[in-house]
């Protein structure tokens, strides 16, 4: 009896496996018959030019684009997936989509992570995003996409600005990798570097006339024991920034922008000094 029983498991059990076989099977067979052409959804398609920037086509019939298994955000008006990071428009209905969270600015502009950027190609690149996303441009369009301009729109003007200038560069490459530099620190300058700047700023306030402002930022000999050349101190940092970040000296490179904010403060009291004289 016993004997008995175990044969009339085990058969049951071999009829399940084979079921459950026969439906894998077939699972496979229909996904297989309703998927493209080869072993995976298409990851690059033929590029489409929208109002100056490129986009990628995705299959109308396909609900979703797979490449390396990153699941990639859908529009919110037609919910096509949108296949590019960032993505201002909709590449199937053309809608202005919201800013994406997590995009840094460097991605935003289209510019290689480096302290050393292409300043012309970022001004391209601007020039470029603003003429699509300045909100002019949705004045008929509805609440959400205005809405979406102004903020693509104000997100292009903030990263265009921080990656502009060396010293907001350098600040949020550091941000980037969780470094800040807080304001009335001093970084650890040293005394010597401190009085140097201390000797400058007295220099910039007793400054009676333009020239004498002017040559505060110019290499001159009048001012050459005080600072040789602030232009000259400026562009040494730069050099020695992008090669403390290139070599992720993180500790370096935050000193030496630290150094970098104070002369740029500097530069900015020659600016004010000769509003004045105006």
């Amino acid at each position: 009896m016993l004997n008995s029983l175990r044969v009339v498991c085990s058969a049951r059990a071999a009829l399940v496996r084979t079921s459950r076989l026969s439906a894998a099977r077939l699972g496979h067979s229909l996904s297989s018959s309703l998927l493209p052409r080869g072993d995976t959804w298409p990851c690059s398609m033929a590029p489409v030019k929208d109002r100056g920037l490129s986009y990628h086509t995705s299959p109308s019939h396909s609900p979703r684009n797979f490449c390396t298994g990153q699941v990639h955000p859908n529009c919110w008006r037609c919910q096509q997936p949108l296949d590019k990071t960032p993505a201002f428009f909709c590449q199937s209905c053309e809608a202005v989509q919201p800013p994406e969270q997590g995009v840094s600015y460097f991605e935003i502009m289209a510019c290689d992570h480096t302290f050393t950027l292409d300043a012309h190609k970022l001004q391209r690149r601007y020039l470029q995003l603003q003429r699509a996303l300045h909100p002019d441009n949705f004045g008929q369009k509805s609440v959400m996409e205005q809405e979406f301009s102004e903020s693509q729109s104000a997100l292009v003007n903030k990263a265009y600005t921080t990656l502009l200038k060396p010293l907001s560069r350098g600040l949020y490459m550091l941000e980037l990798q969780g470094m800040r530099i807080e304001e009335g620190t001093d970084s650890g300058a040293d005394t010597e570097f401190l009085l140097e700047l201390m000797e400058i700023n007295e220099a910039v306030d007793e400054a009676q006339t333009p020239e004498e402002a002017n040559k505060i930022g110019q290499d001159t000999k009048e001012l050459e024991p005080v600072s040789s050349s602030l232009a000259g101190k400026l562009a040494d940092l730069t050099e020695r920034i992008d090669a403390a970040l290139r070599e992720a000296e993180l500790q370096t490179a935050r000193a030496l922008l630290a150094q970098m904010k104070y002369h740029a403060n500097i530069e900015e009291k020659v600016k004010e000094k000769l509003r004045e004289f105006m």
